[in-house]
């Protein structure tokens, strides 16, 4: 089943059935550990919907107003050459190497709620930078406990210059306004995504593709419960949180963004978040 957050409300889609989960706000539901169970069992007591134009325009991003998005960094081999290539001339492409064989992932802060962008919203590239890419990554929705509640697309905007530059120039590369996309919804499971799971970006200019590229999370390195276990160490996230897993896609050193590219990324199962550059 798909939870969606929307002006209306939150809209559950379950076996191509629409209901508005009256009486439950969007932070209440994303703490709850039984969130598949609780939305389950409320169907029948629901009131079903036509969904019309008018709650798909309202679609917004899926994340709590109190919830932050962290990120983990070299989780795919693409994304650790990526790394290594665009900051050797700076003398840190040793460190991504170590990160991706390390026992210990790469997690960094990416988002507050107010940064982030749902579908069809419009994402930024910073003006100081003049090589900008997306990250088309798998998310994922945690309760306090640690526990995952689902799944959603994200976005994770990055200046490569400025990261490249200098590894410790991390979050400037990676934190501004409008640097994260979520969305459009969560898939909520209690099962874990089959490793064959599919995961695309297109990258359209002027109506034509100017790239494209695909990976599975067979290619994921990392655990995800690994991830997460690392990520609430010494650390508490009492309205839960949204994690991004890393990257496998990244386009060709000679490519970067440009104002009114269309980020079109879609996630075998979850649906499709496209957004544009402003």
């Amino acid at each position: 089943m798909k939870l969606y957050k929307t002006k209306q409300g939150c809209l559950l889609e379950d076996r191509d059935c629409q209901y508005l989960v009256s009486g439950s706000k969007w932070d209440e539901l994303v703490v709850r550990d039984d969130l598949h169970k609780f939305l389950q069992a409320s169907v029948p007591t629901l009131p079903k919907l036509n969904l019309e134009s008018r709650f798909v325009d309202a679609v917004l991003a899926p994340i709590g107003e109190h919830q932050e998005v962290w990120a983990a960094g070299v989780t795919y081999r693409r994304s650790r050459e990526a790394r290594i290539q665009e900051s050797q001339s700076a003398g840190g492409g040793d460190f991504y190497d170590r990160v991706y064989n390390a026992p210990r992932p790469e997690l960094f802060f990416k988002a507050t709620s107010r940064r982030i962008i749902g579908p069809y919203g419009k994402v930024g590239i910073r003006q100081d930078a003049k090589w900008s890419v997306p990250e088309p990554e798998l998310a994922l929705l945690i309760s306090p406990s640690a526990k995952i509640l689902g799944y959603t697309i994200g976005n994770d905007m990055s200046a490569r210059d400025i990261e490249g530059e200098n590894p410790l120039y991390l979050s400037q590369a990676k934190i501004y306004n409008r640097s994260c996309a979520l969305g459009p919804c969560i898939l909520v499971s209690p099962d874990p995504l089959p490793r064959s799971t599919t995961i695309r970006l297109d990258i359209l200019r002027q109506g034509s593709v100017s790239f494209s590229g695909t990976t599975t999370l067979a290619e994921l390195k990392r655990e995800l419960k690994q991830l997460i276990d690392f990520l609430y160490r010494e650390n508490s996230f009492p309205y839960g949180c949204v994690l991004l897993t890393g990257t496998g896609i990244v386009p060709p050193d000679s490519f970067t963004l440009e104002h009114g590219d269309e980020i079109r990324i879609a996630i075998e199962g979850i649906g499709n978040l496209v957004n544009v550059v402003e």
